[in-house]
């Protein structure tokens, strides 16, 4: 699976921003049973917005809240063809070379043709250390928690990143292993690898 994933700050006035996440997954996977059991295409879209004060509170919280969106936009075998909307949250601390917090969310189905219904919960708890020279030590939980099957997938992950500059572009580069500490049938098993790239854009 490679996710497309922009982040966006929009400046609402000298005291909010509102940040757009967007994840639009692009997916090859093997559904035993249909066909030769290869599928590859567009997975649906998860619109994310959270509110967020532009200052830290007093304590040194960054938090932002807002809606979440599922967006039918898959093609055929990988969408759920179902429209979804919830709440979404994060919150974080950086103290010195640490970050951390968590980022969730809860889809409800609103509509659509797919037989079923959605109800799922997201939550990713994340720990990170960052060197002086840039270089980030990180361990974090993806798990999703489907209530109507109720069945979690858990993959934990530790990755190390590094950000760098190509010509003028500042990029961070990021890879580690991940293990499946739980997951559905049918689901992935065992370990697996994930590997980053981040276009950086600061102010």
């Amino acid at each position: 699976m490679l996710n497309v994933q922009p982040v966006i700050p929009i400046s609402l006035n000298e005291e909010w921003n509102i940040i757009s996440r967007t994840i639009v997954p692009v997916i090859d996977q093997n559904i035993p049973g249909l066909g030769d059991g290869s599928q590859s295409g567009v997975g649906d879209v998860v619109q994310s917005l959270f509110f967020s004060p532009k200052k830290p509170t007093a304590g040194g919280l960054i938090w932002g809240v807002g809606p979440v969106f599922l967006i039918p936009s898959g093609t055929d075998f990988i969408s759920a063809d179902k429209w979804g909307a919830g709440l979404t949250g994060v919150v974080l601390k950086q103290q010195g070379p640490y970050t951390y917090g968590a980022l969730a969310n809860h889809i409800w189905s609103v509509g659509g043709s797919g037989r079923q219904d959605i109800s799922s919960t997201f939550i990713q708890p994340f720990f990170s250390y960052t060197t002086k020279t840039a270089t980030s030590f990180t361990i974090q939980t993806e798990a999703t928690y489907d209530w109507k099957s109720e069945r979690w997938n858990v993959p934990i992950g530790l990755f190390v990143g590094q950000v760098l500059k190509v010509g003028n572009q500042p990029i961070q580069v990021t890879a580690g292993p991940r293990y499946y500490a739980d997951s559905p049938p049918g689901g992935p098993h065992g370990w697996g690898f994930r590997a980053a790239v981040t276009l950086l854009f600061p102010k």
